[in-house]
C-alpha cells in the first residue's frame, strides 16, 4: 500500500526469547508468564517515548494464548503495562505466526486514519507451557483443521518437510541441503551476537558440517528436515512505537532515531486449499511484489531483510519469492554466502526464527525492531555495515503455510 502520509517506527524493545538453548531455561522450573512479557516489552517502549501519556492507541498481537496460557481478551493487558494506558483504545489481532506483522499493519492504518499519532504495537507468545509434541497440535491450528487428522504428528514440520522433499526432487537433495545448512549456520552465528536471542549461548563448532551430519530421519521426526531445520519453541515479546510525523515531534525523537515506513502489503490466501506449488511461496511472492511496487523500488535496493524462516526450507523459498534467485537457485544463493551478514543482502541479522527464536505472536514485531536497530545503527554487536546504495529494509512475516503474509518496506527516517 502506498501511504498517504508519513509513518515511522521507533523505540523498539525485545525481551529475551526464552526456551531450549538459553542458560536460564529449564523445563521443570518456573518461568515468566504471559503478563511478565507483556509488561516488560511495553514498559521498554514507554521508557523511550516519555511514558504512557504519549500513547493514543494500543495493538497487541498473539496467536493462541487461549490454549498455551489459557488466557484470552489480551487487549485488556494494555493497562496492565502502565496505569496511564487505562481507558485508552486497544485491540488484539491474530494471524497465526503472522500475527506480529498484522499488529504493525493495523498500527500503521490507525496512523493513516488519523485516529492516533502514537500507537504501541506489541507482540507476545508463551509456548513452553506444553511439551513439543502437544504444542505442535496447538500450533496446527494455524492451518486448516480439517487437514489435521491426516497430517503429521508434528503438523507444520510435516508440511514444510513435504516442501523440502518436493524441492529435493526437483532440484537435487545434496545441493539443497547445503543451502539449508548454510541458512542454519547463518542463523546461529547471528544469534550469538544478540544477547536476547535464544541461541545466544550456542557454542556448536563447524555449524554447516554439524547440520549436514544430522540427516533427516522420518522414523524419529519428519522425512526431509532435521530438528535443526526448525524454528524454536519460544516465550517472549517485542514492542515498538508506530507514529506519525506529528507523533515523532510530540515524542521529541529525531528522525535519525526512527525508520520511515515506505510501503506495506498484507495479503491472504485460502486456508482451505493446498499450495499451488510445494516449491514456491506464492503468497510471499505476491506480497513482496506489491510492497516493492508501491515503494517504487526493486529488491536490489534493499540492504537487509528479516524473513520468516520457520524452517530452513522456508528461508530458501523466500529468497526465490523475493526475486533474488531463480526457482531452484535459492539454495545455491544461500550456500554461496549472499544472505550472510557480510553478503550481498544480509538476512535475519539477529538470528531470525531459527536463531533468535519464534514466540509466534511476537515474531513480526521482532523483525521490525531488528530492522529499526540496523537502520539507525544501534544493533550493538549484531550491527552490520549497510550499503549506502541499498538504504531500504524489508520484513516478511508469514502465518500458516504461506497463507497470511505481511511485508513492510523501511528506510532510515
Amino acid at each position: 500500500m502506498k501511504l498517504r502520509k508519513k509513518v515511522y517506527m521507533t523505540a523498539g524493545y525485545n525481551t529475551i526469547s526464552l526456551g531450549t538453548g538459553r542458560k536460564e531455561f529449564h523445563p521443570k522450573k518456573a518461568r515468566p508468564d504471559l503478563e511478565h512479557y507483556i509488561k516488560e516489552a511495553g514498559q521498554g517502549v514507554l521508557e523511550q517515548i516519555g511514558g504512557a501519556k504519549n500513547v493514543d492507541e494500543g495493538v497487541i498481537s498473539n496467536f493462541i494464548a487461549a490454549r498455551f496460557s489459557k488466557q484470552a481478551n489480551l487487549a485488556g493487558f494494555m493497562p496492565y503495562i502502565d496505569e496511564g494506558l487505562r481507558f485508552k483504545p486497544a485491540v488484539r489481532v491474530e494471524g497465526a505466526c503472522g500475527s506480529g506483522g498484522m499488529a504493525l499493519t493495523t498500527s500503521i492504518k490507525s496512523v493513516l486514519a488519523e485516529t492516533a499519532d502514537v500507537v504501541l504495537a506489541l507482540g507476545v507468545e508463551v509456548q513452553n507451557t506444553y511439551k513439543a509434541i502437544y504444542g505442535a497440535d496447538i500450533l496446527a491450528q494455524a492451518g486448516w483443521q480439517k487437514n489435521r487428522k491426516d497430517g503429521h504428528a508434528y503438523f507444520f514440520p510435516g508440511q514444510f518437510s513435504d516442501r523440502a522433499g518436493a524441492y529435493f526432487e526437483a532440484y537435487g537433495e545434496e545441493e539443497s541441503r547445503k543451502g539449508m545448512a548454510k541458512w542454519f549456520a547463518n542463523a546461529i552465528e547471528n544469534a550469538r551476537l544478540c544477547d536476547t536471542a535464544q541461541e545466544f549461548h550456542n557454542k556448536t563448532p563447524n555449524l554447516v558440517e554439524f547440520h549436514l551430519g544430522n540427516k533427516p530421519n522420518g522414523r524419529f521426526f519428519v522425512d526431509n528436515l532435521n530438528v535443526f531445520d526448525c524454528s524454536k519453541v519460544s516465550d517472549g515479546a517485542s514492542a515498538i512505537a508506530v507514529v506519525s510525523e506529528e507523533g515523532l515531534e510530540k515524542l521529541g525523537i529525531p528522525k535519525n532515531e526512527a525508520v520511515e515506513i515506505i510501503s506495506f502489503a498484507q495479503v491472504e490466501d485460502d486456508i482451505t486449499k493446498d499450495p499451488d506449488s510445494l516449491t514456491e511461496l506464492t503468497t510471499i511472492k505476491e506480497a513482496v511484489r506489491q510492497a516493492l511496487v508501491d515503494a517504487e523500488i526493486t529488491i536490489d535496493q534493499v540492504g537487509t531483510v528479516e524473513t520468516h524462516d520457520c524452517f530452513t526450507i522456508a528461508g530458501l523459498l523466500a529468497v526465490e519469492a523475493m526475486g533474488l534467485a531463480e526457482p531452484g537457485k535459492g539454495a545455491e544463493f544461500v550456500a554461496e554466502g549472499h544472505t550472510a551478514r557480510d553478503g550481498k543482502i544480509p538476512m535475519n541479522t539477529t538470528g531470525g526464527l531459527i536463531g533468535w527464536g519464534h514466540p509466534t505472536g511476537a515474531t513480526g514485531v521482532h523483525q521490525a525492531v531488528t530492522i529499526w536497530e540496523q537502520l539507525i545503527g544501534k544493533a550493538g554487536d549484531a550491527q552490520i555495515t549497510l550499503n549506502p546504495n541499498k538504504p531500504y529494509g524489508l520484513s516478511v512475516n508469514m502465518g500458516g503455510d504461506d497463507k497470511t503474509v505481511a511485508v513492510i518496506v523501511y528506510k532510515l527516517g
